[in-house]
């Protein structure tokens, strides 16, 4: 009938818009505390299992990252059996062999001293995923730049990690390892890719700078050597450089 309301999927209700206000000073800086405290965890876990309301809570914030098209494109694999542990642990170790031949001899001591790994230590271990066809062959966002889908789901690690050092729980990432043997392991179907697999447990320690850089793998670089106006390669006017 003509007088039938007409369906038009873009509008959009009063209240789904409301405001957007900055957070308060207290807020504002837990926000920060959360990015500038969290650290990438290998050795420091202690036993205790992470109760289900708690990984729960961490998972929904992984949940509600950002995503291109709102593809929502991740998946995420919880792993406690210690068999499936076990099995991981070992194509860990196979990768670190074949990674520590690739180096520098005088590098491969220090690399054998870092302790890369918590897979067995850590009570939970967490698989993100990416399923590059949950939203067929392209998706919105997808058709220019087609690894929008992985960025996506590199954003739920991201909210997952701030998320769990919020709860006290450490986050270590594990990719010295073949994406083939952990695919196999985990029964990880075809078109679903591996982003992230990842150590999980509470701590109660937690070094103040990168655990790298306090044993001088490597440092973090001045923030005003990686930004440029405007073009690539051009700086600042108070950098003096541009």
């Amino acid at each position: 009938m003509a007088d039938d309301p007409i369906f038009e999927p873009w509008r959009i209700a009063a209240d789904d818009v409301g405001p957007a206000e900055p957070f308060s000073e207290t807020d504002r800086a837990a926000v920060y505390r959360a990015i500038y405290t969290r650290r990438d965890v290998r050795n420091e876990f202690l036993p205790d299992d992470v109760p289900q309301d708690v990984l729960m809570r961490i998972l929904d914030a992984a949940h509600h990252a950002p995503s291109v098209g709102f593809m929502q494109p991740w998946n995420f694999i919880v792993i406690r059996d210690k068999t499936v542990r076990g099995a991981v642990h070992e194509a860990f170790l196979r990768g670190a062999e074949a990674e520590e031949r690739m180096l520098d001899p005088a590098r491969r001591n220090h690399y054998r001293n870092l302790k890369l790994e918590g897979i067995l230590r850590s009570p939970v271990n967490i698989c993100v995923t990416c399923d590059r066809n949950r939203h067929g062959a392209t998706g919105l966002g997808r058709t220019q730049q087609p690894d929008t889908d992985l960025l996506s789901a590199a954003c739920a690690v991201q909210n997952l990690w701030l998320a769990a050092r919020v709860e006290g729980v450490g986050v270590g990432w594990v990719s010295i390892m073949r994406e083939e043997e952990l695919r196999a392991i985990l029964q990880i179907p075809d078109g679903v890719v591996v982003v992230a697999y990842l150590c999980t447990g509470f701590v109660d320690r937690a070094f103040r700078r990168p655990e790298l850089e306090v044993k001088r793998w490597a440092s973090r670089l001045p923030l005003e050597t990686l930004v440029f106006e405007d073009q690539w390669g051009v700086r600042t006017a108070s950098d003096g450089n541009s």
